[in-house]
């Protein structure tokens, strides 16, 4: 069966600051569909970002990859959330598309952008929950091209961005030549990671290391459908308690602050669909600088200096808000953002203890999703002075 997984959108931009070797800046075109529109603001010269394109080939045989995808995603985020750079900010953002399935339109490659670049972790996991398989036409190199073009990567090279793309084609398929679009990619200070899911040797032949070698990208061979592993720890209750609370500092405003926040809690069940271990990392991936809901929570909104809680819409607001002065609100806002803080930094530290158990606990696995992402990234990220330190 043919079975591209492309996981090219997962843009993971990290606020950081650090020296970077860089390679040839160019613009690009950023066409974004309307139902995802992402405001932008400038860049802060003081960060560095990571930017992450998952490339998920959605077709028939392609359930066991886009199940590690929704199995590992928190823990690809709890490791990316270490990540240093100097004195300077990191910025997570991922970016989302699918590619090879019957239900795309021919016209378009049989490619669909999910998401664009997007720091909204509710988001991502929401489309990913979402993401189905069927037959289809595999284009590596039109999948890549099109995500080199429409989204919005940066243009300093100090930044770090990196392509992800998964499948089990030969990588040669389409109407765009697969070293056309990793040559652009090169210019453009943008790495190619492939991920062939199958034999080693096998995606050597149908060209996935040469896709990812143009750009000093890695290769990586993957079993997509081994089942992915949690582990237990004596920690776990006590984190998922404390998410509880966490959850319960959450103010939503705006016209669709209610609605995020119902999205929260849907996030918070499929990540517990899998196991209560899983429900556990995304508690971590909470606690971490990345969750960040400014579009629609007064606590993260009021760390802009730029925000004023006078013009927030008073019926906008839950009922028992809407009653309340400014400056009770700013009381209020303040009094659940230091319970939110110590909660998170409770997680945290019961995080470390967690991670340690893990590993005394787990074998070495190097063939699932998770592993090809953060080795790639961490290689790739020192040539530009990031490092993980936990």
């Amino acid at each position: 069966m043919k079975t591209f997984f492309i996981w090219s959108t997962l843009c993971i931009c990290i606020h950081i600051s650090c020296n970077a070797n860089n390679r040839q800046n160019t613009e690009f075109t950023f066409e974004q569909n309307q139902a995802h529109q992402i405001h932008t603001t400038k860049t802060d010269p003081n960060t560095r970002n990571i930017q992450v394109a998952l490339l998920l080939d959605t077709s028939n045989s392609m359930d066991g990859l886009i199940d590690q995808a929704k199995a590992q995603l928190w823990e690809i985020v709890n490791e990316l959330s270490y990540a240093k750079c100097g004195h300077n900010k990191i910025k997570l953002q991922i970016a989302l598309y699918e590619y090879g399935n019957d239900g795309l339109s021919s016209r378009e490659g049989f490619i669909r952008q999910v998401l664009p670049f997007s720091e909204d972790l509710d988001e991502i996991s929401k489309e990913l929950f979402a993401l189905t398989t069927n037959g289809g036409n595999e284009y590596c190199g039109k999948v890549i091209n099109t995500s080199i073009n429409q989204l919005d990567w940066k243009k300093n090279n100090d930044h770090l961005k990196l392509i992800f793309i998964a499948g089990n084609e030969p990588f040669t398929q389409g109407p765009v030549n697969y070293k056309d679009s990793a040559t652009d990619a090169l210019e453009k200070d943008i790495s190619i990671n492939t991920i062939f899911c199958g034999n080693y040797r096998q995606g050597i032949d149908t060209m996935w290391k040469h896709g990812a070698d143009i750009t000093q990208g890695e290769y990586t061979a993957i079993d997509h459908n081994r089942e992915t592993i949690h582990i237990s720890t004596p920690y776990d209750d006590i984190i998922l308690k404390l998410n509880q609370k966490l959850n319960e500092t959450y103010i939503y405003y705006g016209n669709k602050g209610s609605q995020k926040r119902s999205l929260q809690a849907e996030q918070d069940s499929n990540a517990r669909s899998y196991s209560p271990a899983n429900a556990v990392s995304r508690a971590v991936s909470k606690s971490s600088g990345f969750y960040k809901n400014k579009s629609w929570d007064l606590i993260d909104a009021a760390e802009d200096e730029a925000f004023e809680i006078e013009e927030v819409a008073k019926e906008e607001l839950p009922k028992d808000l809407k009653g309340k002065s400014n400056t009770e609100l700013k009381k209020y806002i303040a009094e659940k953002s230091t319970a939110r803080k110590e909660i998170q930094q409770k997680i945290q530290k019961l995080n470390k203890k967690r991670v340690e158990y893990i590993k005394n606990n787990r074998k070495k696995d190097d063939t699932n999703l998770e592993a090809a992402l953060l080795n790639a990234i961490k290689k790739q990220g020192k040539e530009k002075s990031f490092s993980w330190e936990k």
